[in-house]
């Protein structure tokens, strides 16, 4: 609903405490795997777009056309943004490397639009730009650094897929065929880049949230047909659904969210999937406010972050109970092969799993 709305390195020894049991886990701070903020001195944006490529590469993405980048783990930023995108929302960005980057800006109309770099943001081309008043973009995602794919809310009732097969230089809009119907009210939440995630080469999962039930949709040929499942998550209201998706393997994911607006309660706010998304059990204890972001640690098959403004939760049964560890705001988190994990929000908020 887009209408509506880390540095430091996580070693080897940083996530083996965090895959403690729940029980044994204590709260991040002295001696134990925390946040370190790494500062980008720009406490006037928030950070819903976040590409970790490794433990001292990353980019970030935000409001007011904002574009940083780092290649020293965070010790100091580039802003990189694109020029004359001040009036730009940004709210998602995929990076490939230090110098290769895709980022989405989202709004009604020509206000959706997706920028590519090819030298570290030095200079920027307008791959996209939407010509359609009825379509809204919320999140971008790759399969490998040429298909990828990028989501708009409904357009005369199916949700819009917009493709590329050169590594978001050029942009296609798929047929609707093979799209269930949405819901009424039903859209999907720009709020952290991860209503639109991918696995392996084919396989993608869409969130949504606003209509009667909070649904994931799978395509396991890119976007050309989908099936929709409903989800425990509850919806039923513009502000309520799911809200981000991680998945370690084409099987195994996660869905966070809930009711985004501050104060109000978020029970069931998160749900796991063991067969692709086909079906989805409610987590038994949920984080306990509404999260807007999660990620996988790496190299883990039961560890799991989730981020929301309210704090930070782990998991260390692959989404079956979490527990708060943090209470700072994040609106999204990533990790990295090499074992780094970054976070990022408001108020220019960025850090990186430290011990």
């Amino acid at each position: 609903m887009g209408k509506l709305v880390a540095a430091g390195v996580a070693c080897g020894a940083a996530l083996a405490a965090l895959t403690v049991p729940v029980a044994e886990a204590g709260p991040l701070g002295q001696g134990s795997p925390h946040w370190a903020p790494k500062d980008p001195g720009t406490p006037k944006v928030r950070f819903r777009g976040l590409a970790a490529v490794d433990r001292r590469t990353a980019w970030l993405a935000g409001t007011g056309g904002t574009v940083l980048r780092t290649t020293d783990g965070g010790a100091s930023w580039r802003n990189v943004s694109p020029p004359g995108a001040a009036d730009q929302e940004f709210r998602d960005v995929e990076a490939f490397d230090a110098r290769r980057a895709v980022v989405l800006a989202i709004g009604e109309g020509e206000a959706s639009r997706v920028y590519r770099t090819d030298d570290g943001g030095a200079t920027w081309t307008e791959s996209f730009r939407n010509t359609d008043p009825k379509a809204f973009y919320d999140c971008l995602a790759f399969f490998d650094r040429r298909h990828g794919l990028a989501m708009s809310d409904p357009v005369d009732g199916r949700f819009r897929i917009l493709s590329t097969s050169d590594g978001g230089r050029s942009w296609r809009v798929l047929p609707a065929g093979g799209m269930p119907p949405a819901l009424d009210g039903e859209a999907g939440f720009a709020a952290s880049g991860q209503c639109l995630v991918t696995s392996g080469p084919k396989d993608v999962w869409l969130a949504t949230g606003g209509g009667a039930h909070a649904r994931v949709l799978h395509s396991a040929d890119r976007g050309l047909t989908w099936t929709a499942t409903d989800t425990p998550v509850p919806a039923g209201d513009p502000a309520k659904g799911v809200f981000a998706l991680a998945f370690r393997d084409r099987g195994h994911g996660l869905a966070v969210g809930g009711d985004y607006r501050p104060g109000q309660p978020s029970p069931d706010s998160a749900a796991v999937t063991v067969d692709g998304g086909r079906t989805w059990t409610p987590a038994t204890t949920p984080p306990p406010a509404y999260r807007s972001g999660a990620a996988w640690l790496p190299h883990s098959r039961t560890a799991a972050l989730a981020v929301g403004p309210t704090g930070t939760d782990l998991t260390t049964d692959a989404g079956r109970t979490w527990r708060t560890i943090d209470t700072g705001s994040y609106d999204t988190v990533a990790c990295t092969p090499d074992l780094s994990c970054w976070a990022a929000g408001e108020k220019g908020r960025v850090a990186r799993l430290e011990r």
